[in-house]
């Protein structure tokens, strides 16, 4: 796919981290972004700075993802890229000090990471299977979604999180076989360690420590680095059903 000003796309979680990170990089190549996310102020500040438009969207809500891709379309047209970046990651152990695993987290977990995920996909995927091909192969869109290495390394306390990034990396074959005589191509980046809001809370010698637990590049990934293997996914046509791990030759150890 050719990005460019007649393509429009949706990125939701984009009010920080990979998935701003991810909305500015495509709004650089000249596409609408739609910046879907809860954090209003934050949200609004990044869709103004790239000349998008901001749609406050819980994913964890249906009628709330339904009003938010309605009114993304209506200022932009069928978009053509979703990229799933939204998403919480609490940490719980299965058990701990006499007391189970809290389920109502378990289940708040799968339900924004993994089922949040799937119901953006199915939304889009709906608009997109109506749109004209924009390639002479006959593709109509891109879906790239957001796991971790913690779907196949996951550490002590991820149980919740593993479960619900696992669930998006098994998610991407099927879909992307469902989608296959539409011309949706989907895939899944599966993050290691990133620079993200959440790890620029910590200590800078803490930040320190887990980049040097990276093989190498022995730092912590920049958004910028995800943001650019989205483009070059939707830009390369093969790349379908697959995810790609994005973490510098990492395994996470149990802790």
């Amino acid at each position: 796919m050719k990005l460019g000003s007649d393509i429009s796309a949706v990125v939701t979680g984009a009010a920080g981290g990979l998935g701003e990170a991810t909305a500015r990089t495509l709004a650089a190549s000249g596409v609408k972004v739609a910046v879907f996310d809860v954090a209003e102020e934050k949200g609004r500040k990044v869709a103004d700075a790239i000349g998008g438009i901001f749609v406050k969207v819980d994913v964890s809500s249906d009628d709330s993802v339904m009003a938010g891709f309605q009114e993304a379309r209506k200022a932009h047209g069928q978009e053509r890229i979703l990229v799933n970046c939204a998403g919480i990651a609490p940490v719980a152990k299965t058990t701990s000090k006499g007391n189970p695993h809290p389920m109502d987290m378990f289940e708040a977990v799968i339900r924004v990471n993994l089922i949040g995920s799937f119901r953006c996909m199915a939304h889009a995927s709906t608009g997109m299977v109506t749109a004209e091909p924009v390639t002479q192969d006959g593709e109509r869109g891109v879906i790239v979604s957001t796991a971790s290495v913690a779907a196949f390394d996951g550490q002590v306390g991820q149980a919740a999180y593993a479960a619900s990034k696992g669930g998006i990396a098994a998610l991407t074959l099927p879909v992307a076989r469902d989608l296959m005589q539409s011309g949706i191509r989907v895939m899944t980046i599966a993050p290691g360690i990133f620079l993200t809001p959440m790890l620029m809370a910590l200590p800078e010698k803490v930040r320190d420590s887990l980049g040097d637990q990276v093989p190498f590049p022995s730092r912590l990934g920049q958004p910028e680095e995800y943001a650019a293997l989205v483009k070059h996914i939707c830009e390369n046509e093969m790349l379908n059903g697959e995810t790609i791990r994005l973490d510098g030759a990492l395994r996470m150890a149990p802790r």
